[in-house]
């Protein structure tokens, strides 16, 4: 099976929307043999089944509805698969009409298969007049006419994702826009849609909406009402009512209520919610093919329209490349970066040869993609000339429908606790089935009617599962969220809260989450005759060279509100630079002149500076065209012209490693290494800055008709950038509060790895004492099929080093060093592993602590991967770069507030780690709280299930007081008070219990309920043996009272207050019971009163209860007594065998065969390693760190320099009379630098007041290109 795309919704015979539906070979994984599957290979990838409706079966299953009195109908409504095999039988995935699909998570999704015409009469295209709030359609003005044969498209929506069937694939594949297979050229001649194709390709794409619907409140309370565990509890109100239970009952249906309008109330809050966030509409102005205006709908667009950017900015209502035309966007929506972003037009590659017209794929151009809901600030544009962009993709296809659909449609989060809390639940059930049995039995002999029979059997199946469990169990939680809220840690998932407890593994991004977000400028470091200069700290000192010319051009600044807006490290470059920009106004744009982004020295500085280069003498630079920062290059690079220069210049700016392998040999220090390596180490932030003069050959259409790769080589290396990038206070405190708790802490960032490897060492990750190794991967070279793996120690002793040849069996042999050791990666070196020696991964991981120059992709790869080998794992970073971390990660926690992190399931308003051992005690202490709450009830039921069974046997039964008593009185109340006991303040090496099917639980239970039951049986026939005891009568009034009746009810009502001391644990998980004054106050109340009844009690208050009064007051201190003794025994049970850690061990191995194995992976890799004596490797050979980074910079540098350099010749000596011919205006209007000097006074007062735009570079690469500066 292949993973397809749909291209040419119209059937166009050109390049672009073709009629054919063209596919991608992957290969899937996990695939089983004669099996069908869409998303072959990729995340989402699902197994898919067909069906079509059997009618004989269909009647069947109607009257299955009937006999089972619709009990059948409410299971297929749980299960919709199961309904789906009852009523349909397999057929072939062509004949479909009904599709089941399973996703990696093994969940099922049924889809009906719908059919349009793609071509022909009667289509009537339908969108809705009021998005997200009612589906009210209305019929567009025309119908469209057959042009051929009529075609069918037939297709199924699976979370928000439409399949299309392919006929020559034989298969479903997704449906695509434009963002897979076109080249960039098709997108510059690209004209535009007419109405007519703009229609069909709704008829395809359907409606540009992203549709968060608000379910009515009557299918929320259906949807409600309907779940297992209502229906579960109207079965109980049932039974209760009919057997004259009726307080109780209705206090469950007032609780019921309140419960489900209180989870309506929520579920409509948070759909209004993020309707509210995602919900945008708006006009937006399309270009058709005649090249005519129209605004429209923006609902109403499809892929392949043509639209203008408005001048003053916009929201995004859909994914677009922008082809003419610069803008300003804020991103933080997608991002939850908020600094704005440059997005520059698509290179326009029309009539170059066709290696040189990639194919625009959204990673390698996403600086020129506007993403849908992201804001444009400005525009900046040629004279009277468009900012036009073509739509790529519209609705949940965009970059925010993904991110809409991964908050409709979470990953389940496979929590052992709530799987196995079922599994109780079910063996409660079966319980409650033999006692059914029982009931039925007994009654049946002693001849009781049939009415009460069933009453009797069904009133004990509610006893034995607790309808209450659920409430229960989120009374920790709630507590938990609301403590969190204090601490300005907001949680959007309460579930997560359960699973932060578990949390092992933490990782951090490091700038901005471990360091502070700004830099501090530290220091220049000048290259003169390819020799390093002195550190200049006093940036007055600074010439007016290059590198000055570098600092104050290689930016992404613009002005925004009349202040200069920016990242942060390029705000700090321009401010130490001393020079001042100037962007043109909007006035400006009316010239047929246009006026650049100009940088200029300020005047108290310049009168200052010495000049040591006379064509560098003159003040203003323009920058004419830029290439945005992009970090998988790690670098960004503009094109500028100084005034009264005939040549362009070239400056770049980025990470010291790319930036040296484009650079020139001999102007690189031969210390290079050595000096970047001092400063790293320190934890300063190392940027390289580098120059090229370019071709004076090289016109305006030329520079904006460049690609990036055709310049960026052979660069003059200038000098580095030092900045300071100070470790937060808060950092260095928590990491060693995390590792004092044994739970692994790994930093995972996109900065330099020296400087990562400072900031670990500083903030504590990794001791003083412990090794680290650095682990380099070099991808094979041509002719050999060999990975080639580095292991060096990174520390001031001596060097081991050994390489490895990891052969295509995947072996290596290494040495070892029996000292403590960490491994550190790079991202190019996680690829190279991850590709080409998967085997070795998973001890890589293990031992891995600083993993930098990681993309955002490899973030979550690593997360997944600790994953895998059993590891619980928190991610805490800044939510830019993050998010998809945050969210694969089990405990996601973000320090940002912006949009993007309504995916992560914690939010701090404290920019710090310190909400991290926050969370995860508030973790430790919901999780610890719901396995007391869940055995304390499970007990509870027991207990009552043991009192109802033991007077059943004599025809008795707990009176309805008696049971209300214990429900409200002391059950409810308890567990309301044991959830409110707070976290423990310091965070411990033990962890929490994950699993309920583990021995601890299930020992504590089945312990506590033996007690339980022998002091119950004990009392039973104890009282028995009393002279004063009247034996019980069954009689028709349901008068339980008797003396039978008092021992069981007054012995299990201590029982209950016994269980709920012994299961409120405190440390080292939760403080102390007595520091929870509510649960104190519980006690002590519930105590107080059960002693009075069985003391003192009162005639009315036994009227009451019809609780007999034992005459004998003895005998009543006697019960007190014997409630002692059990709460001893239970404490000492629960305190010193349960808790016992070798006891629970040894248990635990008697007990491995039934139980589900607790071994995690990376106990077991751990355990190789330590055993194994070739790990890690030593060589006695002494290597020098600088030589290591050097070697993997060329292994990894661009092969292709010469590649670059004749496809610049090729722009260069490309035909000049077709340029001529298309540019002939341009090259008439091309004004130098030194025409606009000596001009008129008032383009000269333009130039020097009005900026360009914000270093955002102009191209337009139509017939109608204006003139540039």
């Amino acid at each position: 099976m292949d993973k397809t795309i749909l291209s040419n919704p119209d059937g166009d015979p050109d390049e672009g929307p073709g009629s054919r539906l063209k596919a991608a070979s992957t290969r899937g994984q996990n695939m089983k043999y004669g099996h069908h599957y869409v998303n072959v290979g990729e995340e989402d990838q699902m197994e898919i089944h067909s069906y079509q409706l059997s009618k004989m079966k269909l009647y069947l299953t109607y009257l299955g509805y009937l006999w089972t009195v619709g009990i059948l109908r409410l299971v297929f409504y749980w299960l919709p698969h199961l309904m789906l095999w009852a009523t349909h039988i397999p057929c072939e995935l062509a004949n479909a009409e009904k599709v089941l699909l399973r996703d990696q998570y093994k969940s099922y999704h049924v889809c009906s298969v719908k059919t349009i015409t793609k071509e022909g009469t009667g289509v009537k295209i339908r969108r809705p007049k009021k998005v997200f709030f009612k589906k009210i359609y209305q019929q567009e003005s025309y119908t469209l006419r057959p042009e051929k044969d009529e075609s069918l498209i037939r297709f199924f929506i699976c979370k928000r994702v439409k399949y299309i069937w392919d006929p020559e694939l034989a298969c479903y594949i997704p449906l695509k826009g434009l963002d897979v297979g076109y080249r960039q050229s098709y997108f510059h001649n690209t004209k535009g849609l007419t109405i007519v194709e703009q229609s069909k390709r709704r008829v395809l794409y359907g409606v540009n909406s992203i549709a968060v619907h608000v379910t009515p409140v009557i299918i929320l309370l259906f949807k409600e009402a309907l779940s297992p565990f209502y229906i579960f509890q109207v079965f109980s109100m049932t039974v209760w009512y009919l057997d004259h239970y009726w307080i109780y009952a209705t206090c469950i249906v007032v609780m019921t209520t309140f419960s489900i309008t209180v989870q309506i109330y929520q579920t409509r809050k948070f759909e209004r919610a993020l309707r509210n966030t995602i919900a945008s509409t708006t006009v937006t102005t399309v270009i058709r093919g005649d090249g005519t205006c129209e605004d429209i709908p923006s609902e109403d667009l499809v892929p392949g329209d043509v639209i203008e950017i408005p001048r003053h900015g916009c929201d995004m209502q859909c994914d677009a490349v922008l082809i003419t035309g610069n803008c300003i966007v804020n991103e933080s929506m997608l991002t939850g970066e908020s600094v704005p972003v440059t997005k520059t037009p698509l290179p326009n590659t029309t009539g170059m040869k066709q290696e040189n017209d990639p194919e625009l794929t959204m990673n390698n151009h996403s600086r020129h993609i506007l993403f849908c809901g992201t804001h444009i600030i400005q525009t900046r544009f040629y004279g009277n000339q468009k900012v036009k962009a073509v739509v790529l993709r519209t609705g949940f296809s965009t970059s925010k429908g993904e991110l809409v659909r991964s908050i409709m449609y979470p990953k389940p989060v496979d929590f052992k606790f709530q799987r196995h809390s079922y599994y109780f639940i079910m063996v409660l059930a079966a319980v409650a089935l033999m006692g059914f049995i029982y009931t039925i039995v007994l009654m049946a002999e002693r001849g009781d009617s049939v009415t009460d029979i069933i009453l009797r059997s069904l009133d004990l199946i509610t006893i034995a599962v607790p309808p209450a469990l659920p409430a229960a169990l989120a009374m920790g939680v709630v507590f938990s969220q609301r403590r969190l809220k204090l601490k300005n840690v907001y949680c959007i998932s309460p579930r997560g809260i359960n699973i932060s407890g578990t949390i092992d593994t933490v990782c951090f991004d490091k700038t901005g989450t471990l360091t502070e977000d700004g830099l501090d400028m530290h220091g220049v470091v000048k290259v003169d005759k390819c020799q390093f200069e002195p550190i200049i700290k006093d940036m007055n000192q600074l010439p007016n060279d290059p590198l000055l010319a570098c600092m104050a051009c290689c930016h992404s600044l613009t002005i925004i509100e009349n202040e200069i807006m920016g990242d942060p490290l390029d705000l700090i470059m321009f401010n130490a630079s001393n020079w001042q920009l100037e962007e043109p106004g909007a006035d400006e744009t009316r010239f047929d002149m246009m006026t650049p982004t100009i940088v200029r020295p300020k005047l108290t500085s310049a009168a200052k500076r010495l000049s040591t280069d006379d064509a560098l003498s003159g003040g203003d630079i323009g920058i004419v065209r830029q290439f945005p920062f992009s970090s998988s290059l790690q670098r960004m690079s503009v094109i500028t012209r100084r005034l009264g220069a005939k040549n362009f210049d070239l400056y770049v700016k980025g990470s010291p490693e790319m930036i040296t392998s484009l650079c020139k040999s001999d102007t690189i220090p031969f210390d290079f290494q050595q000096v970047l390596q001092s400063y790293t180490q320190h934890g300063y932030r190392v940027i390289a800055l580098a120059w090229k003069q370019l071709p004076s050959k090289l016109n305006y259409v030329k520079v904006h008709r460049l690609n990036r790769e055709q310049v960026e080589h052979d660069l003059t290396f200038l000098g580095l950038l030092i900045m300071e990038n100070r470790l937060k206070v808060q950092s260095a405190p928590v990491i060693c509060e995390l590792n004092e708790a044994a739970i692994r802490t790994i930093m995972v960032t996109g900065d330099n790895m020296l400087t990562a490897l400072s900031v670990a060492r500083e903030c504590k990750m990794i001791d003083k004492t412990d090794r680290i190794i650095l682990v380099q991967a070099y991808p094979p070279v041509s002719g050999e099929s060999d990975v080639t793996l580095d292991f060096v120690y990174a520390d001031d002793s001596n060097a081991k080093v050994e390489e490895v040849f990891a052969m295509q069996d995947q072996r290596i042999q290494i040495d070892e060093d029996s000292q403590r050791f960490h491994f550190a990666l790079t991202g190019k070196t996680w690829a190279v592993i991850r590709q080409h020696c998967p085997d070795i991964l998973n001890k890589i991981v293990v031992k891995g602590t600083v993993f930098a120059r990681m993309g955002p992709d490899q973030k979550g790869q690593l997360i997944e991967v600790l994953q895998n080998i059993g590891y619980y794992v928190g991610m805490c970073g800044d939510g830019a770069n993050d998010c998809g971390a945050l969210k694969t990660a089990h405990m996601g926690i973000s320090l940002s507030e912006a949009e993007a992190s309504v995916a992560s399931p914690f939010t701090s308003k404290t920019p710090t780690i310190e909400c991290v051992p926050n969370v995860i005690k508030e973790g430790r202490a919901a999780l610890v709280t719901s396995f007391g709450v869940f055995k304390y009830i499970a007990c509870y039921s027991l207990t009552q299930f043991t009192s109802v069974l033991i007077l059943y046997w004599i025809g008795a039964n707990v009176t309805d007081a008696e049971f209300l008593y214990v429900d409200l009185f002391l059950i409810t109340t308890f567990s309301i008070t044991f959830s409110r006991t707070g976290p423990y303040n310091e965070l411990v090496e033990d962890r929490p219990l994950v699993s309920l099917l583990s021995a601890s639980p299930i020992l504590s239970i089945v312990a506590q309920m033996c007690l339980v039951i022998s002091a119950q049986t004990f009392m039973y026939f104890n009282v028995k043996e009393q002279d004063w005891f009247i034996p019980f009568k069954e009689n028709n009034d349901d008068d339980y009272t008797c003396h039978e009746n008092a021992a069981v009810f007054l012995i299990s009502a201590y029982q209950y207050i016994i269980l709920a001391i012994t299961f409120a644990k405190g440390a080292p998980f939760r403080k102390s019971i007595f520091s929870n004054w509510w649960l104190m106050i519980n006690f002590v109340v519930a105590l107080g009163v059960t002693m009075w009844l069985t003391l003192y009690p009162t005639e009315p208050v036994a009227d009451v209860l019809n609780l007999a009064i034992l005459p004998s007051l003895k005998y009543r201190a006697f019960f007190i007594g014997v409630a002692f003794i059990q709460f001893a025994l239970s404490y000492v049970v629960e305190k010193f065998l349960i808790d016992n850690e070798t006891l629970r061990r040894r248990v635990s191995n008697c007990l491995k065969g039934c139980l589900p194995s607790q071994d995690l992976a990376y106990h077991k890799i751990e355990s190789e390693i330590e055993k194994d004596p070739n790990w890690p490797p030593v060589s006695k050979k002494k290597v020098d760190l600088a030589e290591i980074f050097q070697r993997q910079e060329n292994m990894h540098s661009p092969q292709n320099l010469e590649e670059m350099k004749n496809s610049l010749e090729d722009v260069l000596s490309s035909d000049q009379e077709d340029e001529n011919d298309q540019n002939e205006q341009l090259i008439q209007k091309e004004t130098s630098f030194s025409d606009l000097a000596s001009g008129s006074h008032r383009n000269s007062k333009r130039l020097r007041h009005d900026s360009a735009a914000d270093n955002v570079v102009f191209s337009d690469y139509g017939d109608n290109y204006n003139t540039p500066l």
